[in-house]
């Protein structure tokens, strides 16, 4: 494995924690061509295709991830294509979290509509509706007494799963295709140009724009 490639990997590791050190390392060729296939998507003149999210079911965990990672005076997980990363996951890497999707999805716009009768599902419903729900989901439980669920069993598997994919999906390096323009790595304030100190060696040989010295002549 490139360096390059070890180092990504190795930081989305601590962002996992170790019970999931297994988990990425098994699946990061997949979390490498799923930010591939982001990048082209964000950035193709044409609209980004999906492969197994509906148009409907994009739109409302495209709001989800936007909550999760919001846009303010930075860049947040709308702008880095995050839906794109997790629709190539649920086809690859994650394909077996896709009922979990599809039935957080349907309880979250049913608790939605019944939380806020103006709003059809969490898409349409305003950033401070969106938030207080998510909030009240993620909430724990008062003493004595059950909390608010996104559904039976997958409440908690929903959100920690399109949590922890939105995090993966904003932060892969831009430079093997992940978040379109640097976006994650802006957030967390990590410069993309490369930064090297001495002794210079074999880490650095071979970067684009690297060169060989030339022997310098001698005397004639």
């Amino acid at each position: 494995m490139r360096q390059d490639q070890a180092a990504r990997r190795n930081f989305l590791l601590q962002v996992g924690g170790a019970a999931g050190a297994a988990w990425v390392n098994a699946q990061w060729p997949a979390i490498l061509d799923a930010a591939q296939h982001a990048h082209q998507a964000v950035n193709s003149k044409a609209p980004g295709k999906l492969e197994v999210l509906t148009a409907e079911e994009a739109r409302q965990v495209e709001a989800i991830c936007a909550q999760i990672i919001p846009t303010d005076d930075l860049p947040g997980a709308r702008e880095a294509g995050v839906v794109y990363f997790i629709d190539r996951g649920l086809k690859t890497f994650s394909k077996e979290d896709l009922p979990t999707y599809q039935k957080g999805l349907v309880n979250l716009n049913k608790l939605t509509a019944e939380k806020y009768p103006g709003a059809k599902s969490f898409a349409d419903a305003s950033t401070e509706q969106q938030e207080a729900i998510l909030t009240e989901l993620t909430a724990e439980p008062a003493e004595g007494r059950p909390g608010r669920r996104n559904g039976p069993e997958e409440s908690t598997d929903f959100f920690q799963t399109i949590r922890m994919q939105t995090i993966f999906g904003f932060l892969v390096d831009p430079s093997a295709g992940g978040n379109r323009d640097y976006a994650g790595w802006k957030v967390i304030g990590r410069d993309p140009a490369p930064m090297f100190s001495p002794p210079y060696g074999y880490y650095d040989k071979n970067y684009p724009g690297w060169a060989a010295a030339k022997p310098e002549a001698g005397p004639k």
